[in-house]
């Protein structure tokens, strides 16, 4: 007999697996490392299947940020039958492409999308593991109103609520754990 665990259950079970690395990848930050999520085949199974519940079914294009992003939109468009799109950082995409700089905390970052990868006829979800303080998001959601898709919303593993990401979003934002 299978044992379905609720919503709840896996996100509290996933937490659980998640390790806090202080400092890293500089002095005040607390890294949340998921690759023990990733290395266990039950919980990263679970947590597929969690995001996968929450795609509308009108989807037609998952895009996924770079790079932990990648990670979860594969598996999620391999369950659901449906494609991903790259968000990646300059150089990365060999073929024509629009980009959007945006401005971080100190300084400045990029993003860059094929122009032919989505198109108007297309409805698509932003997957990345954490929203932070919302820049990558952002950047993404203007990629796509460049290419003209819809933009269905986001969905994060990880949220960080005390840094308001959330608030820079035109789109619905579904994250599974709160920090």
């Amino acid at each position: 007999m299978e044992v379905r665990l609720s919503r709840s259950e896996i996100v509290e079970r996933i937490k659980k697996l998640i390790v806090d690395v202080p400092n890293f990848p500089s002095e005040g930050i607390i890294f949340k490392d998921i690759t023990p999520v990733l290395q266990n085949g039950i919980a990263f199974q679970d947590i597929v299947n969690l995001f996968s519940s929450t795609i509308p079914k009108e989807t037609t294009q998952l895009l996924a940020i770079e790079s932990r992003g990648f990670i979860f939109a594969s598996a999620i468009a391999h369950h659901l039958g449906i494609g991903i799109t790259l968000v990646r950082k300059p150089g990365k995409l060999p073929r024509p492409t629009i980009s959007h700089t945006y401005a971080l905390e100190y300084g400045e970052d990029t993003l860059q999308i094929h122009k032919d990868s989505i198109s108007k006829k297309d409805k698509v979800i932003v997957i990345d593991d954490v929203l932070a303080t919302g820049g990558t998001a952002q950047a993404t959601e203007v990629l796509c109103e460049k290419l003209g898709a819809h933009l269905l919303g986001h969905r994060f593993l990880i949220e960080i609520d005390s840094l308001k990401g959330r608030d820079k979003l035109s789109a619905t934002v579904d994250s599974f754990i709160h920090c």
